[in-house]
């Protein structure tokens, strides 16, 4: 698979992986505890290899790649505080610290967009990564109202894996565009 091919495919499921959480962690009282556990277990299964497929498709050390890379370990931590059930405490903080390592990615991938030799695709994926990176920071807040025994954790949780979600498939947008673009310009970042 090539490196342009790597970057949008790894776009798609990533929109795919923080939709899926996003369903995961809105109290839909039509789903069970363990099928939204699931949701949000495979979302970020999804979301992690997403990011590491994208990483792998930067072809130079770029904020991109480290931003990338950054999200692959914040879904990674978020994944182990969802399965290990040392106590609630530990997971709790595990998915806390994840969500904000994905914040942290996402924006330092979104600075990257700055310095990007071909514009088309830009505007989504500067949004997008804004997005992205405000909705793990919501989700890294409501946990840790949560964690706190404060009412509103829970809502702002859902809030920021919405927000999150939108902002990768405006993300996914800007991918397709910029990668189109990198193939007619025939360059490789």
């Amino acid at each position: 698979m090539n490196s342009h091919l790597k970057e949008v495919v790894g776009s798609v499921l990533s929109v795919i992986g923080t939709i899926e959480a996003a369903v995961g962690s809105t109290p839909f009282q039509h789903l069970s505890d363990e099928t939204k556990f699931n949701l949000r277990l495979q979302g970020n299964v999804l979301q992690a290899t997403g990011a590491g497929l994208s990483a792998d498709g930067q072809n130079s050390i770029s904020l991109e790649l480290i931003g990338d890379q950054t999200q692959a370990i914040g879904n990674t931590v978020v994944i182990s505080g969802l399965l290990l059930k040392v106590n609630q405490v530990t997971s709790q903080r595990l998915i806390i610290t994840g969500n904000s390592f994905q914040a942290v990615g996402s924006f330092v991938g979104l600075a990257d967009e700055f310095f990007d030799h071909t514009p088309s695709g830009r505007s989504f994926n500067i949004i997008g990564g804004l997005l992205q990176g405000i909705g793990n920071s919501l989700q890294a807040k409501g946990g840790s109202e949560q964690l706190n025994d404060k009412k509103d954790g829970q809502r702002i949780g859902v809030i920021g894996s919405w927000i999150q979600a939108i902002g990768s498939v405006l993300s996914l947008i800007g991918q397709i565009k910029e990668e189109t673009q990198e193939i007619q310009l025939g360059i490789n970042e």
